[in-house]
């Protein structure tokens, strides 16, 4: 979908998977597209609905734990657009993990026992819980890879204060305890995810999007323990896959490396799964809508003014 322009728009940014664009200075309408990125590189085809899947699961979270703190949506006129606050972002991704999977595994397999400063306890297996939840951070980088960072050095660098550190870490630990309980009632594991913040008038405001399979890993629980004690891989929903099958074909990102070729039945593999997340997370049926440009125009304008009226 090519460019919108909408009423009293100051900026545009296009990132790896989302459009955003700022209204007033104060407002961003954000665009979630089909577009597909691992290993921080977007990959050359979009997948179908998944900005759909990744739009309506965020705002389905984002408002299951909207006691936690606060979050910048207000709105989402269109399937794959949420309109909401702007924030000023902090420069950190704070990752929470409850198992030992994917990055953490694969520092873990490589012999090391600490990551961003947390000490990893001995004899652990692939996908194993941690004896508690721990957060690994990542800067934010505005190109490239995101770089792991400890606490230690969030503070000494001054990225935040102690006292916004301290925020960040309840409201992180919070949302996973929250989105580890969605899932449980869902027969699945939420097995590690991120979470970005920003601040309006000083206050900590959790951002983007949260327990979307972009941000998150999730196991189904039915048999988790008898697939851990046999050593047999674990079942899972996340774009894990995806990076799984982008390894296996020699490529992580690095330079030098091309993508692999993705067949029109890998990519509807891949929307697949995506929408079975969608329905295993939230519950509900997966309805695909495609709207045109100008019909999803023409929603986002109408809450745009609606929400100049009442605020």
């Amino acid at each position: 979908m090519s460019r919108f322009q909408f009423p009293n728009q100051t900026n545009y940014y296009s990132g790896k998977v989302r459009d955003v664009y700022y209204i007033k200075d104060n407002w961003l309408v954000m665009v979630a597209s089909d577009r597909i990125s691992a290993f921080d590189v977007i990959l050359p085809y979009p997948i179908p609905f998944k900005g759909q899947v990744l739009n309506q699961i965020a705002a389905y979270m984002l408002k299951s734990t909207s006691d936690i703190c606060p979050n910048w949506l207000v709105d989402t006129p269109a399937p794959n657009v949420s309109i909401g606050k702007k924030c000023d972002p902090i420069k950190l991704e704070m990752v929470v993990r409850g198992n030992l999977v994917g990055h953490a595994w694969r520092t873990y397999n490589s012999g090391r026992r600490e990551l961003c400063g947390v000490t990893l306890p001995d004899g652990l297996h692939e996908n194993d819980f941690f004896p508690e939840p721990i957060i690994t951070p990542a800067t934010k980088a505005e190109a490239g890879h995101d770089e792991d960072i400890s606490e230690e050095e969030i503070l000494n660098q001054k990225i935040v204060s102690r006292a916004d550190w301290e925020i960040l870490k309840t409201y992180t630990l919070a949302l996973f305890q929250r989105g580890k309980e969605i899932a449980a009632k869902q027969g699945l594991i939420l097995a590690d995810t991120k979470y970005e913040f920003g601040k309006i008038d000083g206050v900590i405001y959790l951002m983007d999007e949260i327990h979307t399979p972009d941000s998150s890993r999730y196991f189904y629980a039915e048999g988790f323990e008898e697939r851990q004690k046999s050593k047999e891989k674990q079942k899972q929903l996340s774009k894990e896959f995806v990076r799984e099958w982008l390894i296996a074909n020699n490529f992580m990102g690095k330079e030098g490396q091309t993508v692999p070729e993705m067949t029109q039945e890998w990519i509807k593999t891949i929307s697949e799964r995506y929408i079975e997340l969608y329905e295993k997370v939230t519950g509900s049926k997966f309805v695909p809508q495609s709207l045109s440009k100008d019909e999803t125009f023409d929603l986002v304008v109408a809450s745009l003014n609606k929400l100049a009226i009442t605020n």
